[in-house]
């Protein structure tokens, strides 16, 4: 328990635990990834974690009889601080059931000088393979253009982006998109059977 605003109320991290109860571990994940989640960079507002990946494993570590118990132990070992939002986490699940490595998240593309080029949702540095998920703010014309200024500067840099949309997801759903990052990884180097 914890106070907020006087009144008590179950944690972040019991709340999520609590949830495991009623969501599938796919879903799981992705609140563990909000939950967690901290972002200060050199752009936008900065975002304070509700707790951390730590207060996760120690919730699940003190709870074994609790409902859902199990599903909590799979999610936790899947969490990952770093995921801005729910189809960032589910494309990363399924780029892991693809047998793709773990992505980098929170990754800075720089440029020999060290100025900021761009901030990938994942990212395979080794590659040079930047995956970014663009949701519905994405289509407002100010941000479409700081995308295409994104792209340009990661191609510049010998870098190749891979973009997924709600459009994409539709039509291939989340494993069809990860096929379409193993694509560049392969065509970058990076080989199924390393």
């Amino acid at each position: 328990m914890t106070r907020l605003d006087g009144i008590p109320v179950t944690s972040a991290a019991r709340t999520w635990l609590d949830l495991a109860s009623i969501l599938d571990v796919e879903d799981l994940v992705a609140a563990g990834d909000y939950f967690i989640c901290s972002q200060s960079r050199s752009f936008g507002s900065r975002r304070e974690a509700f707790c951390s990946l730590a207060d996760l494993r120690a919730q699940v570590a003190a709870a074994p009889g609790v409902r859902g118990i199990r599903t909590a132990r799979q999610a936790v070992d899947l969490c990952r601080v770093g995921a801005d939002s729910v189809p960032e986490s589910r494309l990363r699940l399924a780029m892991a059931r693809i047998g793709l490595p773990e992505p980098t998240l929170r990754y800075v593309v720089e440029e020999p000088a060290g100025w900021e080029l761009a901030w990938p949702d994942l990212a395979y540095p080794e590659f040079k393979v930047a995956v970014n998920y663009d949701g519905r703010h994405h289509l407002e014309a100010r941000q479409r253009e700081s995308d295409i200024r994104r792209d340009e500067s990661l191609a510049a840099a010998g870098w190749h982006s891979v973009t997924v949309t709600a459009g994409h997801v539709r039509t291939w759903g989340y494993d069809g998109c990860a096929q379409r990052v193993l694509d560049a990884l392969v065509r970058a180097g990076w080989r199924i059977d390393a």
